[in-house]
């Protein structure tokens, strides 16, 4: 369940989010302004922009991935500066993603997981997934969403859902 709920979800969600930014590509060379105002914009002042959005969802995805069944992540060094580094972090991520098979997640659930912030306190990996990595995910790519069509990008609920499982 953990595995569908996040490897197979987060893969997808990338992809869309990668999807997305290809739209914002569209946009700004159709409106003639330069894309940075896109990849540094931010719904509000205090808010991270477009660029530290996309950064904390890979991290969320795969640092969430590691936590939950005890393999390495790769890190990455937030330097991100252009819409060809921010896509091939996507895709780096969900290389390492796609790493993981169900069998990686059968003692997710009864894990300790912790993290540095939380000062020796740690969750079960089942609380950590529901309560934390996933809400938390699908926060930043939300934002990062929300920035593209708050600036005028074509991007609706179809696009971020992406491709459905329909059967016949």
């Amino acid at each position: 369940m953990f595995y569908e709920m996040t490897v197979t979800q987060f893969i997808k969600m990338l992809n869309n989010l990668s999807a997305f930014m290809d739209k914002a590509v569209q946009f700004a060379e159709t409106k003639k302004f330069d894309l940075d105002v896109l990849l540094n914009g931010r719904l509000a002042p205090d808010q991270f922009n477009f660029i530290r959005q996309v950064q904390i969802a890979c991290d969320t995805a795969k640092i969430g991935a590691s936590r939950l069944t005890g393999k390495e992540a790769p890190q990455h060094a937030d330097t991100e500066k252009t819409l060809p580094e921010l896509k091939a972090r996507i895709e780096s991520t969900i290389e390492y993603l796609k790493t993981f098979s169900p069998k990686d997640y059968v003692e997710a659930g009864s894990r300790k997981v912790s993290q540095p912030r939380w000062e020796g306190k740690w969750v079960t990996g089942e609380e950590f997934a529901t309560q934390h990595m996933i809400p938390n995910f699908y926060f930043h790519l939300t934002t990062a969403y929300a920035i593209l069509r708050h600036n005028g990008v074509d991007v609706g609920k179809k696009d971020y859902l992406g491709a459905m499982p329909f059967k016949q």
